[in-house]
């Protein structure tokens, strides 16, 4: 963002989205975790599926400050690509990297989407977007990308020789799955999906121009209340379109991007009050996370990986003897033993973005 307009509650909504990540990427045990904590097992909708679309959604805000004075140009394209690659860049090495030699996984199988990776596709489209198109073609090219959308997933003819109709359910008559199966094959997350997966990032996209529509408004906003009208009627049409396409993260269903939009708008609406109008240092914490987001991301993912890869005591990995040892009593139950490890971490991230800003430290990606 422009340091000359920058708003500090985007920092803030930014920082607490990356510890929400963390919290909800690191239990102690997925076999004890509460469920607002864990994803909707397919359709629906729990504060944890909110975290990922809330990143891209702040991501679009700050597309539209450090591009808004930016003429297209080889220059900033070619800056604009370099980021997008760096940010798939680290995606896949979280996917290949192993902590032993010869330090890369099986080839075969490896996953290559992944939330770095939709973060860098999704940057890139909608930057070159906003270059390109006025708030009103983005605004109409977000409306017939939904409904388009929709009616792909629901109604367009399915290839197989029973004849069966599309569905939004899971595998195998849905558009999305059938897609990143031929497209992506032995590497997805699931054998039969992948939450980033290949047509979704449409819908993913438009979750991001959402962002820099409203940071356009947020440009000279004085008042909150339009955040409040707007986020009002994201969530009612996102309700009401549930009715006809079922909120679903794992397909970035078109009432899933209004519903989550809507809460996003509504969250950036309360910090914006509280801390850009009143001036309140509430959650000043999370603005120090904000500005060095994705490293403290990818920081929290490698570190998470090895110690779960990492074998040291009777064959039990960093984390499991980690968990076991410091964080089981009688005294508490499972959940909230995972749960204590999960704030533990996320506190421990949150101490080292304390540090990098205090030292100055800030790592572009």
């Amino acid at each position: 963002m422009n340091e000359k307009r920058r708003i500090e509650s985007v920092d803030v909504l930014r920082g607490f989205t990356i510890i929400a990540m963390i919290l909800v990427n690191t239990p102690g045990s997925w076999s004890h975790v509460y469920a607002p904590l864990l994803h909707a097992e397919w359709h629906g909708l729990t504060p944890t599926d909110l975290i990922f679309p809330f990143f891209l959604f702040i991501v679009g805000i700050s597309i539209y400050f450090a591009y808004k004075n930016k003429i297209p140009s080889k220059t900033v394209y070619k800056k604009i690509l370099v980021r997008s690659v760096k940010l798939i860049g680290l995606g896949l090495f979280l996917n290949l990297f192993v902590p032993y030699f010869p330090f890369i996984t099986d080839l075969e199988t490896v996953r290559f989407p992944g939330v770095l990776q939709r973060i860098g596709v999704v940057f890139l489209i909608a930057s070159v977007l906003y270059l390109n198109c006025n708030w009103k073609a983005l605004l109409g090219l977000s409306i017939v990308v939904l409904v388009g959308y929709w009616l792909f997933l629901g109604f367009f003819p399915f290839p197989n020789e029973h004849g069966m109709l599309p569905t939004f359910d899971r595998a195998p008559n849905n558009w999305a799955n059938y897609i990143d199966l031929k497209i992506l094959g032995a590497h997805m997350w699931q054998p039969d999906y992948d939450p980033e997966g290949v047509l979704s990032t449409l819908p993913a996209v438009v979750t991001c121009i959402s962002g820099i529509l409203i940071g356009k408004l947020l440009d000279g906003l004085t008042r909150v209340k339009p955040l409040f009208l707007i986020a009002l009627v994201l969530l009612i049409s996102g309700y009401a379109f549930d009715y006809y396409f079922p909120i679903n993260k794992a397909i970035w269903s078109s009432s899933f991007v209004l519903v989550t939009t809507g809460w996003g708008v509504f969250l950036l609406g309360v910090i914006y009050y509280l801390i850009d109008i009143k001036q309140y240092t509430l959650g000043r914490i999370f603005k120090y996370i904000g500005v060095n987001a994705i490293t403290v991301y990818f920081l929290s993912s490698f570190i998470s990986k090895c110690m779960y890869m990492i074998k040291i005591e009777a064959g039990k990995s960093v984390h499991a003897w980690l968990y076991e040892t410091v964080f089981t009593y009688d005294f508490l139950s499972p959940k909230f033993s995972s749960l204590l490890y999960a704030l533990v971490v996320a506190t421990v991230y949150s101490l080292l973005a304390y540090y990098m800003f205090k030292k100055k430290i800030f790592i572009k990606v």
